[in-house]
């Protein structure tokens, strides 16, 4: 059985190509793999301070930190956001570390993420990914009161 060929990638297109103009394989090979946009996120109605939590999707799995059903999450998940180059500059949540960030704020790739070390696994090894750190799933929070045991420090 032969495995299907991998989409083409511009190299380095991450550098040149702006967000706009990303081919929909660009656009999801900027995706390091952290797992972090896929954890559940507390707003202060008063203050818009963001609290980060290692509380995860119901779609999230935490060994692989990828979305267990990608492609029907939002119908599965009705509050998950797509990540659009229309949207990523407008959301206040994308870790400090997230590509998809970086690049819209024109600054570069950190080297472990894989792009750039060529190695999908690097997130991990650099303990940049959510993997060994989840300690709840949405499905099990009672009330939103119990999110408060799972808050994270700053920014992720």
């Amino acid at each position: 059985m032969t495995s299907a060929p991998k989409p083409e990638l511009r190299d380095r297109f991450w550098e040149n190509v702006p967000l706009e103009e990303m081919s929909a394989a660009e656009w999801e090979a900027l995706c390091d793999g952290c797992g972090k946009c896929c954890m559940s996120k507390l707003i202060d109605d008063d203050t818009d301070e963001i609290y980060y939590t290692t509380v995860a999707c119901e779609l999230f799995d935490a060994g692989s930190c990828r979305c267990v059903d990608y492609v029907n999450r939002q119908a599965r998940v009705p509050d998950c956001v797509q990540l659009t180059p229309e949207n990523v500059r407008t959301i206040p949540w994308l870790p400090r570390t997230c590509a998809y960030r970086l690049i819209a704020e024109s600054r570069p790739l950190y080297d472990w993420h894989p792009l750039i070390s060529g190695n999908p696994g690097s997130v991990h090894k650099a303990s940049m990914s959510m993997r060994g750190r989840v300690t709840a799933h949405e499905q099990d929070m009672a009330h939103e009161g119990e999110y408060l045991d799972h808050l994270v420090e700053e920014g992720m």
